[in-house]
């Protein structure tokens, strides 16, 4: 089994206004310690999709443990992870890359 977490985290992490305790949400999201509203903002799955929002439970699982996921942003329930999705596309118009949020999101590394 690889040692490490369930997850890494992008450079510029995108954070809900909501959320509290930032260090400690991290810590849990990397270790693979449930915590009931977080979402988490990651690379699609599927190829023809950009962005999925997936609940943190969803970490836990072993596949995780040894393919990491990268996550871009985090937020305090569904609802807001939604507007942080909205937020990551308007910086992308923004920037010139408007419906290519992953090569936005990549430029930032």
């Amino acid at each position: 089994m690889k040692k490490g977490g369930f997850c890494r985290f992008a450079r510029n992490l995108y954070w809900g206004n909501s959320v509290k305790k930032r260090p400690i949400v991290k810590w849990k999201l990397y270790h693979g310690s449930g915590q009931l509203d977080i979402y988490c903002i990651t690379r699609a799955a599927m190829e023809q999709d950009q962005l999925d929002i997936i609940h943190c439970a969803f970490l836990k699982q072993k596949y995780y443990r040894e393919n990491p996921v990268l996550i871009y942003g985090i937020a305090n329930g569904r609802k807001e992870a939604m507007d942080l999705v909205l937020r990551i596309s308007q910086e992308a118009s923004i920037a010139g890359m408007d419906g290519r949020l992953l090569d936005y999101l990549t430029s930032l590394e």
